[in-house]
């Protein structure tokens, strides 16, 4: 093992879509080599007057950061395709499960499992409420037959069938029979007009109405429309003001980084997916930025 496989193996991981073959101790592999790189810089560290001034004990710094930059890459890179095959394989689907290593076969078999296992816990809490909903239903059903039966067993007998429900009398809608007259139900004062009042009033509603005052009535009426008319459109016109200030409101503020390091796929705050990697220069939310500055994997760019 040394830097050139694994950068081979980043680079293959990168261009393609599925799980590339792996040995099943390759995360083994990494470790030892890094272990025997920082072994050497330690013994090569004390045999120097000025470990910091070293160049050799430099150089092995580099290459052990380095290293580990990379197989934290190619892990992740990988992660984001294990999810993907395990998914498919909880569903049935064809996965492509070859050339894991051995602590990513651990983990494939624990997500296939507990996807199942949370599948079968949402669909057993479903079949309950639907069997419940189906209970319910069948109610009114039951009552109806309990009420033929009764019937028919009356009739073998020879006795009266057994008498309806008592239905509940109908209230009086007339709101005099209620001992309320037509005066207070309408809110007046008790008295009642004479009868004479409206047969005068239907007597003056006989009389042809003037074609002058005809047409005055449709030129209100027309009025009235096309004044009634512009509501809509002014109501239409207060509700745009809320409308756009929702839409800004959800604006989130960008900043343009470049990447320093690569840090696979992760999900901005804005439900968008980023993958970044080395020599990126990307505009990421606020809020993701800020923390890959402040962990030296993004530099700030003005």
């Amino acid at each position: 093992m040394n830097l050139d496989e694994l950068r081979s193996v980043q680079s293959t991981e990168r261009q393609k879509d599925s799980l590339q073959n792996l040995r099943p101790s390759f995360y083994r592999e990494v470790g030892e080599y890094i272990a025997d790189l920082e072994a050497e810089r330690d013994r090569i560290a004390d045999q120097v007057d000025d470990p910091f001034s070293s160049p050799e004990v430099s150089r092995l710094t580099d290459e052990i950061e380095t290293a580990r930059d990379v197989v934290e890459a190619i892990y992740e890179r990988r992660m984001g395709k294990l999810v993907k095959q395990a998914s498919l394989a909880a569903a049935g689907l064809n996965a492509d499960d070859e050339g894991l290593t051995a602590e990513e076969e651990d983990l494939f078999e624990d997500l296939v499992s507990r996807i199942e296992s949370n599948k079968s816990r949402v669909l057993d809490v479903l079949e309950v409420r639907d069997d419940a909903t189906g209970a319910t239903a069948s109610d009114p059903a039951a009552t109806g037959d309990e009420s033929r039966t009764g019937e028919r067993a009356a009739a073998e007998q020879g006795g009266p069938p057994p008498a309806p429900p008592d239905e509940p009398l109908d209230e009086p809608s007339d709101p005099s029979s209620a001992g309320l007259s037509p005066a207070d139900a309408m809110g007046g004062d008790g008295e009642v007009p004479s009868v004479e009042e409206p047969v005068a009033a239907e007597s003056e509603t006989t009389d042809p109405e003037p074609p002058a005052e005809r047409s005055s009535g449709t030129d209100r009426t027309r009025a009235d429309g096309s004044a009634g008319s512009d509501r809509p459109s002014e109501a239409g016109e207060e509700t745009e003001g809320p409308a756009t200030d929702a839409a800004t409101t959800t604006d989130v503020d960008r900043v343009t980084v470049k990447i320093t390091r690569d840090l696979g796929s992760i999900l901005g705050v804005d439900a968008r997916e980023y993958t970044l990697e080395t020599d990126d220069v990307v505009t990421l939310p606020e809020e993701n930025a800020t923390p890959l500055v402040e962990r030296e994997a993004a530099e700030r760019l003005e």
